[in-house]
């Protein structure tokens, strides 16, 4: 019960992270039809960008300031936000209409560019966070889940809520929906299909770099290449809840976490890329539309 216990807690936090970069993939395919992979690299841009934020506002002392800590977070997701807009004016929206492996190349082309660019601004080592968070928390049947714990996977939380009462309630949100029904018919009903794209754009890599900066604090680590392998495992996330569904991302993150977790825990850590690759292997394999996906035809 107890190696249960900590495998649920443990898992709710890395499924949040999945959660979210998750939910930049589902988002950017249900309306523009993209495998984005270089999504997992504006994750990792928004883990530097917060670790340099960081220190300079707290000159690398080791004291956390909620206050810095709060505005550095802000303040770094809309800067990964605008990246994103960046990228998808001057490398996406020109491709838009040309065949979609020239879109998944443009995609490599700019995690690469991600990454080595990060590599040359910071550098090829491991860095350590400036802040670190507290170990205390709460003991459940044996198991220890911290205070830390429970706040990141609120936050995460309440990031994703936030996504859902703005796609479902505002007229940006209901643009989304309609263009990834139809978006030939939603332009002719007067629709800006690429301000609608660019916002898209900007919501998803925010929420991915809201889970760097929470992945950097929590772990207390970074380097250029930690989306890469994030990046390929929330878009297993994705699939396993069904790529283009928000729901369906959200619950495929949470339980990769918590599948990955226990797998860790059973068989040790080295197996738990394979583990979550597996997954997708077979949902691929027996499920491929993921557990809240539907079949969709395309047209031609």
């Amino acid at each position: 019960m107890e190696i249960l216990v900590q495998a649920l807690g443990d898992g709710l936090v890395l499924g949040a992270f999945y959660s979210l970069i998750a939910l930049g993939y589902t988002m950017v395919y249900g309306i523009i039809r993209l495998l984005n992979f270089a999504h997992g690299d504006f994750y990792m841009f928004g883990a530097f960008i917060g670790y340099t934020g960081i220190s300079l506002l707290m000159g690398g002392s080791a004291g956390p300031g909620m206050l810095a800590i709060g505005i550095v977070f802000i303040v770094s997701i809309i800067l990964v936000g605008m990246v994103g807009m960046g990228v998808e004016r001057l490398a996406y929206r020109p491709l838009l209409n040309a065949p979609r492996i020239s879109l998944l190349i443009t995609a490599l082309g700019v995690g690469l560019s991600l990454e080595y660019g990060s590599m040359l601004i910071w550098s090829p080592n491991y860095l350590t966070f400036p802040i670190k968070l507290p170990t205390a928390g709460i003991d459940i049947l044996g198991a220890n889940i911290t205070y830390s714990q429970i706040i990141l996977v609120l936050v995460a939380a309440a990031l994703m809520y936030g996504l859902q009462r703005f796609v479902h309630g505002t007229l940006y949100g209901k643009a989304m929906r309609a263009i990834s029904m139809d978006q030939t018919a939603t332009s002719l009903m007067g629709v800006n299909i690429n301000n609608v794209i660019a916002m898209t754009f900007f919501i998803g890599t925010t929420l991915a770099a809201s889970a760097g900066i929470m992945t950097a604090v929590y772990y207390g680590t970074i380097n250029f290449l930690m989306g890469f392998i994030m990046g390929l495992k929330a878009f297993t996330a994705a699939v396993l809840g069904g790529i283009g569904n928000i729901q369906g991302a959200m619950l495929g993150g949470f339980m990769l976490g918590i599948l990955e977790t226990a797998g860790t825990m059973v068989i040790g850590g080295a197996w738990k890329d394979v583990i979550a690759f597996a997954i997708l292997i077979l949902f691929l394999v027996f499920k491929p539309t993921g557990i809240l996906g539907k079949q969709v035809t395309e047209r031609m």
